[in-house]
Protein backbone atom coordinates (compact mmCIF):
# COMPACT_ATOMS: atom_id res chain seq x y z
CA UNK A 1 0.00 0.00 0.00
CA UNK A 2 1.34 3.84 -0.81
CA UNK A 3 0.83 6.39 1.55
CA UNK A 4 0.85 10.02 1.01
CA UNK A 5 0.13 13.25 2.78
CA UNK A 6 -0.78 15.85 1.24
CA UNK A 7 -0.37 19.11 2.99
CA UNK A 8 -4.12 21.03 3.85
CA UNK A 9 -2.52 24.30 2.28
CA UNK A 10 -2.62 22.19 -1.05
CA UNK A 11 -6.03 23.72 -3.22
CA UNK A 12 -8.84 21.40 -3.01
CA UNK A 13 -8.93 20.75 -6.79
CA UNK A 14 -5.05 19.96 -7.11
CA UNK A 15 -6.16 17.27 -3.89
CA UNK A 16 -8.41 15.33 -5.75
CA UNK A 17 -6.05 15.08 -8.87
CA UNK A 18 -3.50 14.09 -6.34
CA UNK A 19 -5.58 11.57 -4.90
CA UNK A 20 -6.46 10.38 -8.39
CA UNK A 21 -2.78 9.74 -9.22
CA UNK A 22 -2.20 7.86 -6.40
CA UNK A 23 -4.88 5.49 -7.47
CA UNK A 24 -3.76 5.08 -10.40
CA UNK A 25 -0.64 4.39 -9.13
CA UNK A 26 -0.63 0.64 -8.42
CA UNK A 27 -1.73 -0.42 -11.70
CA UNK A 28 1.25 1.30 -13.45
CA UNK A 29 4.53 -0.20 -14.27
CA UNK A 30 8.37 1.23 -13.77
CA UNK A 31 8.36 1.16 -17.58
CA UNK A 32 5.25 2.84 -17.79
CA UNK A 33 5.99 6.44 -15.58
CA UNK A 34 9.87 6.43 -16.28
CA UNK A 35 11.30 9.06 -18.40
CA UNK A 36 12.12 7.35 -21.50
CA UNK A 37 10.77 4.09 -21.96
CA UNK A 38 11.85 1.66 -24.56
CA UNK A 39 8.54 1.88 -26.60
CA UNK A 40 9.42 5.76 -26.52
CA UNK A 41 10.11 6.56 -30.17
CA UNK A 42 14.40 7.44 -30.31
CA UNK A 43 15.30 7.88 -34.22
CA UNK A 44 18.22 6.29 -35.41
CA UNK A 45 19.95 8.43 -37.92
CA UNK A 46 23.27 6.21 -37.46
CA UNK A 47 26.31 8.18 -39.79
CA UNK A 48 23.28 10.10 -42.11
CA UNK A 49 23.34 13.41 -43.03
CA UNK A 50 20.32 15.08 -41.81
CA UNK A 51 18.64 17.77 -43.63
CA UNK A 52 16.68 20.57 -42.31
CA UNK A 53 13.56 19.89 -44.47
CA UNK A 54 10.96 18.69 -42.13
CA UNK A 55 10.22 18.19 -38.83
CA UNK A 56 11.18 14.62 -38.13
CA UNK A 57 13.74 15.35 -35.64
CA UNK A 58 12.53 18.46 -34.56
CA UNK A 59 10.87 18.77 -31.02
CA UNK A 60 11.27 22.25 -30.13
CA UNK A 61 11.18 25.46 -31.35
CA UNK A 62 11.90 28.36 -29.60
CA UNK A 63 11.82 31.51 -31.77
CA UNK A 64 13.58 29.81 -35.10
CA UNK A 65 11.51 29.12 -38.15
CA UNK A 66 12.07 26.85 -41.11
CA UNK A 67 12.76 29.04 -44.07
CA UNK A 68 12.94 27.75 -47.71
CA UNK A 69 15.65 29.17 -49.54
CA UNK A 70 14.75 29.76 -53.17
CA UNK A 71 17.78 28.96 -56.08
CA UNK A 72 19.56 31.35 -57.48
CA UNK A 73 18.93 32.21 -61.15
CA UNK A 74 21.88 31.46 -63.02
CA UNK A 75 20.36 31.93 -67.19
CA UNK A 76 20.13 29.89 -69.85
CA UNK A 77 21.82 26.23 -69.59
CA UNK A 78 20.72 25.26 -73.15
CA UNK A 79 18.55 26.25 -75.84
CA UNK A 80 16.21 24.20 -77.73
CA UNK A 81 17.05 25.59 -80.91
CA UNK A 82 17.39 22.74 -83.86
CA UNK A 83 14.67 22.14 -85.88
CA UNK A 84 14.46 18.48 -84.18
CA UNK A 85 13.83 19.62 -80.72
CA UNK A 86 11.78 22.94 -80.80
CA UNK A 87 8.87 24.74 -79.15
CA UNK A 88 7.34 21.95 -77.05
CA UNK A 89 10.82 20.64 -75.42
CA UNK A 90 10.36 19.08 -72.29
CA UNK A 91 10.57 16.50 -69.52
CA UNK A 92 14.21 16.71 -69.32
CA UNK A 93 16.35 14.36 -67.04
CA UNK A 94 19.97 15.40 -65.53
CA UNK A 95 22.50 12.09 -64.71
CA UNK A 96 25.52 13.11 -62.89
CA UNK A 97 28.41 10.04 -63.55
CA UNK A 98 31.16 10.37 -62.39
CA UNK A 99 32.60 13.50 -64.27
CA UNK A 100 30.39 13.24 -66.88
CA UNK A 101 26.58 15.34 -66.79
CA UNK A 102 24.20 13.79 -69.44
CA UNK A 103 21.44 15.13 -70.23
CA UNK A 104 17.87 14.01 -71.89
CA UNK A 105 15.27 15.75 -72.96
CA UNK A 106 11.98 15.32 -75.55
CA UNK A 107 12.60 17.01 -79.17
CA UNK A 108 9.30 18.42 -80.63
CA UNK A 109 9.00 20.93 -82.92
CA UNK A 110 5.31 20.85 -83.29
CA UNK A 111 2.41 20.23 -81.56
CA UNK A 112 0.77 16.66 -81.44
CA UNK A 113 -0.94 14.09 -79.56
CA UNK A 114 1.13 12.63 -76.75
CA UNK A 115 3.54 9.78 -77.57
CA UNK A 116 3.01 10.73 -81.37
CA UNK A 117 5.81 9.17 -83.76
CA UNK A 118 7.36 12.97 -84.50
CA UNK A 119 8.53 12.71 -81.03
CA UNK A 120 12.27 11.64 -80.24
CA UNK A 121 14.62 11.99 -77.47
CA UNK A 122 18.22 14.16 -77.56
CA UNK A 123 21.47 13.90 -75.56
CA UNK A 124 23.36 16.88 -74.41
CA UNK A 125 26.84 16.56 -72.13
CA UNK A 126 28.65 18.52 -70.00
CA UNK A 127 32.26 18.36 -67.77
CA UNK A 128 30.34 20.80 -65.42
CA UNK A 129 26.97 20.74 -65.49
CA UNK A 130 26.96 24.91 -66.80
CA UNK A 131 28.37 25.00 -69.97
CA UNK A 132 26.61 21.85 -72.28
CA UNK A 133 27.13 20.79 -76.05
CA UNK A 134 25.63 18.54 -78.34
CA UNK A 135 27.25 15.98 -79.75
CA UNK A 136 26.77 14.36 -82.85
CA UNK A 137 25.14 10.91 -82.38
CA UNK A 138 25.29 9.41 -85.87
CA UNK A 139 22.08 7.24 -84.50
CA UNK A 140 19.29 8.43 -85.99
CA UNK A 141 17.83 10.58 -89.52
CA UNK A 142 15.93 13.46 -88.90
CA UNK A 143 15.49 15.31 -92.92
CA UNK A 144 17.99 13.51 -94.51
CA UNK A 145 20.80 13.38 -91.96
CA UNK A 146 22.35 11.73 -88.61
CA UNK A 147 24.11 14.66 -87.53
CA UNK A 148 21.71 15.53 -85.24
CA UNK A 149 21.90 14.48 -80.87
CA UNK A 150 19.07 12.27 -81.27
CA UNK A 151 19.40 9.55 -78.43
CA UNK A 152 16.27 8.00 -79.19
CA UNK A 153 13.51 7.92 -82.22
CA UNK A 154 11.12 5.68 -83.89
CA UNK A 155 9.94 4.55 -80.21
CA UNK A 156 6.63 5.89 -79.71
CA UNK A 157 5.43 6.44 -77.41
CA UNK A 158 8.29 5.47 -75.08
CA UNK A 159 9.33 9.08 -76.73
CA UNK A 160 6.86 10.75 -75.26
CA UNK A 161 8.57 10.75 -71.91
CA UNK A 162 11.30 8.55 -71.57
CA UNK A 163 12.80 8.98 -68.39
CA UNK A 164 16.45 7.63 -67.46
CA UNK A 165 18.34 6.39 -64.51
CA UNK A 166 21.95 5.28 -63.59
CA UNK A 167 20.85 2.30 -62.11
CA UNK A 168 23.05 1.92 -58.31
CA UNK A 169 21.94 -1.11 -57.19
CA UNK A 170 25.02 -3.22 -56.07
CA UNK A 171 25.91 -5.76 -58.71
CA UNK A 172 23.49 -4.71 -61.67
CA UNK A 173 24.28 -6.02 -65.11
CA UNK A 174 26.82 -4.17 -67.35
CA UNK A 175 24.62 -4.25 -69.60
CA UNK A 176 21.61 -2.57 -67.72
CA UNK A 177 23.62 0.00 -66.02
CA UNK A 178 21.59 2.76 -67.54
CA UNK A 179 17.52 1.98 -67.31
CA UNK A 180 14.47 4.07 -68.75
CA UNK A 181 10.59 3.73 -68.41
CA UNK A 182 8.41 5.90 -71.26
CA UNK A 183 4.78 5.49 -72.18
CA UNK A 184 1.22 6.87 -72.11
CA UNK A 185 -2.46 5.04 -71.05
CA UNK A 186 -2.20 3.25 -74.16
CA UNK A 187 0.88 1.57 -74.02
CA UNK A 188 1.88 1.12 -69.99
CA UNK A 189 5.27 2.13 -68.97
CA UNK A 190 7.93 0.59 -70.91
CA UNK A 191 11.37 -0.56 -69.61
CA UNK A 192 14.45 0.17 -71.22
CA UNK A 193 18.25 -0.71 -70.54
CA UNK A 194 21.53 0.48 -71.85
CA UNK A 195 25.35 -0.13 -71.04
CA UNK A 196 26.42 3.21 -71.91
CA UNK A 197 23.38 5.76 -71.25
CA UNK A 198 23.45 6.47 -75.44
CA UNK A 199 21.95 2.71 -77.06
CA UNK A 200 18.68 1.65 -76.02
CA UNK A 201 16.79 -0.99 -76.12
CA UNK A 202 13.91 -2.72 -74.72
CA UNK A 203 14.13 -4.74 -71.73
CA UNK A 204 11.12 -6.59 -72.77
CA UNK A 205 8.10 -6.23 -75.06
CA UNK A 206 5.70 -6.12 -72.42
CA UNK A 207 5.02 -2.81 -70.41
CA UNK A 208 6.44 -3.51 -67.01
CA UNK A 209 3.43 -1.33 -64.92
CA UNK A 210 0.31 -2.13 -67.10
CA UNK A 211 -2.60 0.10 -67.59
CA UNK A 212 -5.07 -2.35 -66.32
CA UNK A 213 -2.73 -3.01 -63.28
CA UNK A 214 -3.42 1.18 -62.18
CA UNK A 215 -6.68 1.75 -60.62
CA UNK A 216 -7.33 4.70 -61.99
CA UNK A 217 -9.03 6.34 -65.03
CA UNK A 218 -5.81 8.24 -66.54
CA UNK A 219 -2.53 7.94 -65.82
CA UNK A 220 1.14 8.07 -67.23
CA UNK A 221 1.12 10.85 -69.56
CA UNK A 222 3.71 13.22 -68.23
CA UNK A 223 7.15 12.03 -67.17
CA UNK A 224 7.69 8.75 -64.54
CA UNK A 225 10.64 8.43 -63.23
CA UNK A 226 11.96 5.45 -61.15
CA UNK A 227 15.42 5.10 -59.26
CA UNK A 228 16.93 2.46 -57.14
CA UNK A 229 16.39 3.12 -53.00
CA UNK A 230 19.39 2.12 -51.20
CA UNK A 231 17.38 2.95 -47.79
CA UNK A 232 14.45 0.75 -48.75
CA UNK A 233 16.56 -1.82 -50.96
CA UNK A 234 13.86 -1.88 -53.66
CA UNK A 235 13.40 0.06 -57.00
CA UNK A 236 10.89 3.00 -56.69
CA UNK A 237 8.60 4.73 -59.67
CA UNK A 238 6.58 7.64 -58.73
CA UNK A 239 4.34 8.17 -61.98
CA UNK A 240 1.30 10.36 -62.99
CA UNK A 241 -2.34 9.32 -62.21
CA UNK A 242 -6.13 11.10 -62.12
CA UNK A 243 -7.57 11.02 -59.25
CA UNK A 244 -10.97 13.06 -58.68
CA UNK A 245 -10.41 15.20 -61.86
CA UNK A 246 -7.01 16.14 -60.02
CA UNK A 247 -3.28 14.97 -61.51
CA UNK A 248 -1.84 13.04 -58.28
CA UNK A 249 1.09 10.64 -57.62
CA UNK A 250 1.27 6.87 -57.13
CA UNK A 251 4.24 4.96 -56.14
CA UNK A 252 5.23 1.63 -57.15
CA UNK A 253 7.94 -0.76 -55.53
CA UNK A 254 9.82 -3.50 -57.18
CA UNK A 255 13.25 -5.84 -56.68
CA UNK A 256 13.92 -6.24 -60.05
CA UNK A 257 12.57 -3.62 -62.15
CA UNK A 258 10.11 -5.85 -64.23
CA UNK A 259 7.66 -6.65 -61.32
CA UNK A 260 6.19 -4.29 -59.42
CA UNK A 261 3.79 -3.74 -56.53
CA UNK A 262 0.50 -2.35 -56.63
CA UNK A 263 0.49 1.13 -56.97
CA UNK A 264 -0.13 3.54 -53.95
CA UNK A 265 -1.77 6.78 -53.97
CA UNK A 266 0.58 9.17 -52.17
CA UNK A 267 -0.53 11.66 -49.63
CA UNK A 268 0.89 15.04 -48.58
CA UNK A 269 1.40 16.09 -44.72
CA UNK A 270 2.17 20.01 -43.98
CA UNK A 271 2.32 20.65 -39.71
CA UNK A 272 1.39 17.38 -38.35
CA UNK A 273 -1.69 17.56 -40.84
CA UNK A 274 -3.08 17.31 -44.42
CA UNK A 275 -1.16 19.38 -47.18
CA UNK A 276 -3.60 21.22 -49.72
CA UNK A 277 -4.10 18.62 -52.59
CA UNK A 278 -3.16 20.32 -55.80
CA UNK A 279 -1.87 19.33 -59.47
CA UNK A 280 1.18 18.26 -59.84
CA UNK A 281 2.23 17.69 -63.04
CA UNK A 282 5.49 15.86 -62.84
CA UNK A 283 6.86 15.02 -59.09
CA UNK A 284 10.79 14.74 -60.49
CA UNK A 285 11.26 12.37 -56.87
CA UNK A 286 14.83 11.23 -56.42
CA UNK A 287 17.15 10.35 -53.56
CA UNK A 288 19.37 13.60 -52.46
CA UNK A 289 22.93 12.64 -53.54
CA UNK A 290 24.15 13.77 -49.93
CA UNK A 291 21.68 12.29 -47.90
CA UNK A 292 20.09 9.69 -50.12
CA UNK A 293 17.41 8.34 -47.84
CA UNK A 294 15.46 11.38 -48.26
CA UNK A 295 13.98 11.66 -51.38
CA UNK A 296 13.43 14.97 -52.98
CA UNK A 297 10.81 16.07 -54.95
CA UNK A 298 10.71 19.64 -56.77
CA UNK A 299 7.67 18.87 -58.56
CA UNK A 300 5.50 21.31 -61.43
CA UNK A 301 2.71 22.49 -59.67
CA UNK A 302 0.24 23.14 -62.84
CA UNK A 303 -2.49 25.76 -61.76
CA UNK A 304 -5.28 24.83 -65.00
CA UNK A 305 -7.36 28.06 -65.82
CA UNK A 306 -5.32 30.67 -63.82
CA UNK A 307 -4.59 32.53 -66.71
CA UNK A 308 -1.82 35.64 -66.50
CA UNK A 309 -1.81 37.07 -70.33
CA UNK A 310 -4.02 39.05 -72.32
CA UNK A 311 -4.26 37.61 -76.15
CA UNK A 312 -2.25 40.79 -77.01
CA UNK A 313 0.72 39.26 -74.61
CA UNK A 314 0.58 36.25 -76.13
CA UNK A 315 0.69 37.66 -79.52
CA UNK A 316 4.12 39.34 -78.90
CA UNK A 317 5.55 36.60 -77.12
CA UNK A 318 4.33 34.18 -80.19
CA UNK A 319 3.52 31.72 -78.24
CA UNK A 320 1.63 28.79 -79.79
CA UNK A 321 -2.19 29.08 -79.38
CA UNK A 322 -3.61 27.57 -76.41
CA UNK A 323 -0.54 27.69 -74.64
CA UNK A 324 -0.95 30.36 -72.23
CA UNK A 325 -4.62 29.67 -70.42
CA UNK A 326 -2.74 27.95 -67.45
CA UNK A 327 0.39 28.88 -65.24
CA UNK A 328 2.82 26.86 -62.96
CA UNK A 329 5.86 26.67 -60.84
CA UNK A 330 8.04 24.46 -59.12
CA UNK A 331 7.48 23.21 -55.37
CA UNK A 332 9.75 21.29 -52.59
CA UNK A 333 8.75 18.15 -51.41
CA UNK A 334 10.41 15.43 -49.57
CA UNK A 335 9.39 12.09 -48.51
CA UNK A 336 11.26 9.57 -46.72
CA UNK A 337 9.46 6.12 -47.93
CA UNK A 338 6.22 5.00 -48.12
CA UNK A 339 2.76 6.77 -49.51
CA UNK A 340 3.50 10.24 -47.94
CA UNK A 341 5.24 13.66 -48.92
CA UNK A 342 6.30 16.28 -46.45
CA UNK A 343 4.88 19.24 -47.78
CA UNK A 344 6.68 21.25 -45.55
CA UNK A 345 6.68 24.62 -47.40
CA UNK A 346 3.52 25.16 -49.08
CA UNK A 347 5.01 28.37 -51.17
CA UNK A 348 6.92 28.18 -54.57
CA UNK A 349 10.30 27.06 -54.89
CA UNK A 350 11.47 28.56 -57.81
CA UNK A 351 8.73 31.34 -59.06
CA UNK A 352 8.11 32.31 -62.38
CA UNK A 353 9.96 35.15 -63.18
CA UNK A 354 9.79 38.67 -64.77
CA UNK A 355 8.06 38.86 -67.93
CA UNK A 356 5.15 37.18 -70.26
CA UNK A 357 7.59 34.50 -71.39
CA UNK A 358 7.35 32.77 -67.86
CA UNK A 359 3.98 33.26 -67.42
CA UNK A 360 2.85 30.59 -70.28
CA UNK A 361 1.10 26.89 -69.73
CA UNK A 362 3.52 24.10 -69.15
CA UNK A 363 6.40 26.82 -68.63
CA UNK A 364 8.77 26.19 -65.55
CA UNK A 365 8.73 22.50 -65.52
CA UNK A 366 11.79 21.07 -63.48
CA UNK A 367 14.40 18.67 -65.12
CA UNK A 368 14.80 15.42 -63.05
CA UNK A 369 17.45 15.28 -60.45
CA UNK A 370 19.59 18.05 -58.43
CA UNK A 371 23.20 17.63 -59.31
CA UNK A 372 26.45 19.47 -57.60
CA UNK A 373 28.19 21.66 -60.21
CA UNK A 374 30.11 22.93 -57.35
CA UNK A 375 32.56 22.61 -53.87
CA UNK A 376 29.83 24.41 -52.42
CA UNK A 377 26.87 24.13 -54.54
CA UNK A 378 24.45 22.42 -56.87
CA UNK A 379 22.22 22.76 -59.50
CA UNK A 380 17.92 22.26 -60.61
CA UNK A 381 17.32 22.67 -64.40
CA UNK A 382 13.82 24.39 -65.59
CA UNK A 383 12.09 23.41 -68.68
CA UNK A 384 11.22 27.32 -69.77
CA UNK A 385 9.54 29.68 -72.27
CA UNK A 386 7.63 26.31 -73.50
CA UNK A 387 5.54 26.62 -76.67
CA UNK A 388 7.93 29.60 -77.89
CA UNK A 389 10.49 29.80 -80.10
CA UNK A 390 13.23 30.67 -77.35
CA UNK A 391 12.35 27.28 -75.38
CA UNK A 392 15.45 26.53 -73.45
CA UNK A 393 16.61 24.60 -70.59
CA UNK A 394 17.06 26.89 -67.69
CA UNK A 395 19.76 26.95 -64.38
CA UNK A 396 18.94 27.37 -60.97
CA UNK A 397 22.34 27.24 -58.01
CA UNK A 398 21.81 26.86 -54.47
CA UNK A 399 24.53 26.14 -51.41
CA UNK A 400 24.73 22.00 -51.19
CA UNK A 401 22.03 20.94 -48.79
CA UNK A 402 20.05 24.44 -48.57
CA UNK A 403 16.76 23.62 -49.83
CA UNK A 404 15.87 24.99 -46.79
CA UNK A 405 17.15 26.02 -43.16
CA UNK A 406 16.41 26.56 -39.42
CA UNK A 407 16.82 30.42 -38.83
CA UNK A 408 16.88 32.12 -36.04
CA UNK A 409 16.93 35.87 -35.68
CA UNK A 410 19.62 38.46 -34.20
CA UNK A 411 17.67 38.10 -30.85
CA UNK A 412 18.64 34.56 -30.72
CA UNK A 413 16.74 30.98 -30.11
CA UNK A 414 16.78 27.45 -29.86
CA UNK A 415 16.16 23.91 -31.87
CA UNK A 416 15.28 20.92 -29.78
CA UNK A 417 15.77 17.26 -31.47
CA UNK A 418 13.69 14.36 -30.30
CA UNK A 419 15.68 11.60 -28.80
CA UNK A 420 18.12 9.94 -31.47
CA UNK A 421 20.88 7.55 -31.50
CA UNK A 422 23.99 8.08 -33.93
CA UNK A 423 27.13 6.24 -35.06
CA UNK A 424 30.56 8.54 -35.38
CA UNK A 425 32.99 9.96 -33.91
CA UNK A 426 32.04 14.01 -35.00
CA UNK A 427 29.44 16.12 -35.29
CA UNK A 428 29.38 18.14 -38.42
CA UNK A 429 27.11 20.98 -39.11
CA UNK A 430 26.16 22.74 -42.39
CA UNK A 431 25.50 25.90 -41.21
CA UNK A 432 26.07 30.33 -41.94
CA UNK A 433 26.22 33.21 -39.25
CA UNK A 434 26.44 36.98 -39.77
CA UNK A 435 29.78 38.55 -38.40
CA UNK A 436 27.29 39.14 -34.56
CA UNK A 437 25.59 35.55 -35.29
CA UNK A 438 26.90 31.97 -34.45
CA UNK A 439 25.59 28.52 -34.06
CA UNK A 440 26.55 26.40 -30.56
CA UNK A 441 25.19 22.98 -29.80
CA UNK A 442 24.56 20.80 -26.51
CA UNK A 443 23.75 17.33 -26.28
CA UNK A 444 21.51 16.47 -23.56
CA UNK A 445 20.56 12.92 -22.68
CA UNK A 446 17.08 11.94 -24.03
CA UNK A 447 15.11 13.12 -20.71
CA UNK A 448 16.71 16.62 -21.76
CA UNK A 449 19.83 17.18 -19.26
CA UNK A 450 22.90 18.60 -20.41
CA UNK A 451 25.54 15.55 -20.41
CA UNK A 452 28.61 16.47 -18.69
CA UNK A 453 31.60 17.99 -20.97
CA UNK A 454 28.53 18.44 -24.12
CA UNK A 455 26.62 20.94 -22.06
CA UNK A 456 26.04 24.78 -23.48
CA UNK A 457 29.05 26.07 -21.16
CA UNK A 458 31.69 23.93 -22.20
CA UNK A 459 30.66 24.33 -25.99
CA UNK A 460 32.73 26.06 -28.70
CA UNK A 461 30.62 29.23 -30.36
CA UNK A 462 30.85 28.31 -34.21
CA UNK A 463 31.21 31.57 -36.53
CA UNK A 464 31.38 31.25 -40.21
CA UNK A 465 29.86 30.20 -43.41
CA UNK A 466 30.75 26.16 -44.37
CA UNK A 467 28.96 23.21 -45.67
CA UNK A 468 31.30 20.88 -43.02
CA UNK A 469 32.40 22.49 -39.65
CA UNK A 470 33.32 20.07 -37.05
CA UNK A 471 31.63 20.92 -33.75
CA UNK A 472 33.92 21.23 -30.68
CA UNK A 473 33.35 21.43 -26.74
CA UNK A 474 36.38 22.25 -24.35
CA UNK A 475 37.43 18.81 -24.23
CA UNK A 476 37.46 18.91 -28.34
CA UNK A 477 34.71 17.19 -30.85
CA UNK A 478 35.16 13.25 -29.85
CA UNK A 479 31.27 12.26 -29.25
CA UNK A 480 32.42 8.34 -29.83
CA UNK A 481 31.47 7.55 -26.18
CA UNK A 482 28.12 8.89 -26.59
CA UNK A 483 27.52 6.49 -29.50
CA UNK A 484 24.38 4.46 -29.38
CA UNK A 485 23.19 6.01 -25.85
CA UNK A 486 19.82 7.91 -26.67
CA UNK A 487 20.90 12.10 -26.80
CA UNK A 488 19.10 15.60 -27.95
CA UNK A 489 20.76 17.78 -30.07
CA UNK A 490 19.97 20.95 -28.63
CA UNK A 491 21.40 24.17 -31.33
CA UNK A 492 21.57 27.82 -30.13
CA UNK A 493 21.84 29.70 -32.82
CA UNK A 494 21.98 33.65 -33.33
CA UNK A 495 21.04 35.52 -36.61
CA UNK A 496 22.21 32.32 -38.25
CA UNK A 497 21.33 29.58 -40.57
CA UNK A 498 21.75 25.79 -39.82
CA UNK A 499 21.24 23.64 -42.77
CA UNK A 500 22.11 20.50 -41.77
CA UNK A 501 24.31 17.99 -39.53
CA UNK A 502 25.49 14.63 -39.35
CA UNK A 503 27.64 12.64 -37.44
CA UNK A 504 30.77 11.98 -38.80
CA UNK A 505 32.01 7.90 -38.82
CA UNK A 506 35.05 8.36 -41.14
Amino acid sequence: MLWVKIPNEVPYKMRVFAVAVCLLLPSLTFSSISPLRASDDVIDISSRRELIVDRLLIDNLQNIRLVLNRPRDEGVALQFDQPWEGLFCGYATVIKDGDLYRLYYRGSPKVGVDGNPGETYCYAESKDGIQWTKPELNLYEFQGSTKNNIVLADAAPVTHNFSPMLDSRPEVPAQERFKAIGGTMTSGLIAMVSPDGIHWKKLQEEPVIATESVPYNYMFDSQNVAFWSASEHKYLCYFRVFEGGIRRICRSTSDDFLNWSEPTLMEYRHDGGEAPIEHLYTNQTHPYFRAPHLYVSVAARFMPGRQVLSDAQADAINVSPQYFKDTSDAVLMTSRGGPFYDRTFLGGFVRPGIGAQNWVSRTNYPALNIVQTGSTEMSVYLNQDYAQPTSHLHRYSMRLDGFASAQAPYSGGELLTKPLTFSGHELSINFGTSAAGSVRVEIQDASGEPIPGFALSETVEQIGNEIDRVVTWKHGSDVTPLCGKPIRLRFVIKDADLYSFQFDDE
